[in-house]
Order: C-alpha cells, then structure tokens, then sequence
C-alpha cells in the first residue's frame, strides 16, 4: 500500500502568475499541485473539478467557499485564502465538516494606487482621449482640476486615510463620514468630519472604503446619488455597498458625471451587464490587489501555510494502492 500525496489546487489563476511568485518547488514530493487558470460558476461543474483535491488555494473571493460547495468536497481538509480575510467563505461550515482556514498577509498600498488611477483617469478622460488616438483623432474633451476640489470618503480606515493623503497633497479640502468616525480621527488623517447627506452633498470626487458587511451592503443607493452634484464622480472599490440599479440609472440620465468600479455583485462580470458600455462609467475587473509585489506576498505566504500544513501531518490522505 503506497500513500498518495496530498493533492492541491490553486484557482482562478487569471494571469498564469501563482508558479511565478513564489517557490512551489519547495511542496516537491509533498504534494501534487494543479493550477486552473479559468473560472467556474457553475455549481456541478466546479464541484466535479474540486472533488479530487485535499487542499485549495483561493485567490481572495474570485471562488466562494459555500456550505453548498463545502459539503460536497468530503476529500477537503485545507482552505489557503490569499489575504486576511474572506468573506466569501463559510467559516462554520468549514469548522463543521473538520476543513482548517489559514490566511495570507496583505498590504493596501495598490488599492490606493488604483483609487487614484480611477479617479485621475475619469476626471482628465483618460479612456477616451486614448481611444481617439488610436482612432486617429485628437482632444475630445476637458478635464476636471483636483487642486481645490472637495474630496469625500465614505470610510477612513486603514485604506481610506491614504486616499486622504494624496487629496491633500493634491491640494484637495477631503471630508468624511462613517458610521463610527469621531472628529478627532477624522481631524488625525486631516479631513473634516461631516454627516452623511453633507458627504454626498458636497464631494466633487465621493470614494467608498467600507469593508463589506450587512450594514454597508447598499449603503449607498437612489437617494444618496440624488444628493451628488452633476459635476461629480463616484469611484467604489466595493460594488455591493452602491446600489447597482441606482447607479446605472444615475449615470444613464446624466445625473452625475460619471463613477470608477473596481469591485461588481457578480464576478466575473456578466457578458451583457450595462456596466460593460455606459459611456460614463470606468471600469476595472477587481485588480485593486493586482499587483506584483502583493502577489508575492499572497502566493509566498500560501506556500509557507501548506508547508506548515504538510508538516503538522493535516495534508496525509487515505492511503491507496
């Protein structure tokens, strides 16, 4: 009776990037990796796919770890989920059916490169005036100034208070508000703490930094949008707090000037979503975290996790011939 080693799988490897960023090498002749660089949605498909492996590799919430999908994977015993944490894993079911979740480290320094890339980009018309050139055109429009611009950020955590910096380097006046931001900590990152309906009042640029959860999720929706100037821009790293279907009306009757997303409800995005052609939207597929060194880091740490996990004994499957 020879033992079989662990199989492992790493999903929703869009870029062909996880054997490149960091040392698999180490797991040889500890464990059979597979790397799928496609996406399932569908639910039987995925389950037959994942069935054989005895550990997963997941990339943040491109793949969600449901009771549903956790129940029909009996060979499952290790969950490695890049950053750390996710919300698109059912922790009590894992706990209930004996599957362990381990983390990654994570920095947020490329979500506020992109937040300002979005916003730069939409506020000078970067897409289209690019589209013209290739087209053989030229200038098609005028751009909006940051410098004296009134910056507000729905959230002024760990990620919201970089964005301020930059504003105020910009020479921006940034205002803010959250369900639990004071005066004083406003004041600490340099902003002005004001209420929610001011917020969207009074913001040329609005950008969202709240962590998803059953208190933010459409925190954002008709009424607040009908709150924002028509020369505003709206740019979101977390598409389920605005309202999608308020949005998209907002933009299609002109009532803003435009808005950036990173993040959908539904990912990949549908084929026919309208958030693929309004002209006035800008959008990215979730590349917030898309960044070299971050993936070093969230594919150096999953190694050292499933090696602690082979190490510990965990990773041993049933013994076959």
């Amino acid at each position: 009776m020879a033992e079989a080693r662990p199989k492992i799988a790493v999903l929703d490897d869009y870029q062909g990037a996880a054997l490149r960023m960091a040392d698999w090498s180490r797991l040889d002749g500890r464990a059979d990796v597979t790397v799928f660089h496609d996406h399932l949605a569908d639910f039987e498909p995925l389950v037959a796919r994942l069935a054989p492996f005895d550990a997963l590799c997941v990339m943040r919430e491109r793949t969600p770890m449901s009771r549903a999908l956790i129940e029909r994977l009996p060979r499952l015993k290790l969950i490695a989920s890049t950053g750390p944490r996710n919300a698109s894993i059912d922790l009590q079911a894992a706990a209930d059916h004996g599957v362990g979740v381990v983390h990654t480290g994570y920095k947020s320094e490329p979500t506020v490169e992109l937040t300002w890339a979005l916003i730069l980009a939409g506020a000078r018309h970067l897409v289209a005036e690019s589209a013209s050139v290739r087209g053989g055109g030229w200038q098609v429009g005028v751009g909006d100034d940051m410098g004296g611009a009134t910056l507000g950020l729905l959230g002024l955590g760990n990620v919201g208070a970089r964005v301020a910096k930059v504003g105020l380097a910009f020479g921006m006046k940034v205002i803010a508000w959250s369900q639990n931001l004071t005066d004083e900590k406003a004041a600490a990152q340099g902003a002005t703490r004001v209420s929610k309906e001011e917020l969207f009042g009074q913001a040329d640029v609005l950008s969202v930094h709240l962590v998803l959860s059953g208190r933010t999720r459409g925190l954002v929706g008709a009424g607040e949008l009908a709150l924002m100037k028509p020369t505003a821009r709206l740019n979101t790293s977390r598409g389920p707090i605005v309202d999608e279907a308020a949005l998209i009306a907002a933009l299609r009757e002109g009532r803003i000037a435009g808005a950036a997303i990173d993040v959908f409800d539904q990912e990949p995005l549908p084929a026919d979503h309208p958030y693929r052609s309004l002209p006035k939207l800008l959008a990215t597929p979730h590349i917030g975290y898309v960044s070299r060194d971050l993936y070093r880091t969230f594919y150096g740490d999953t190694v050292a996790q499933l090696l602690r996990w082979l190490d510990a004994g965990a990773g041993r499957p049933t013994a076959s011939t």
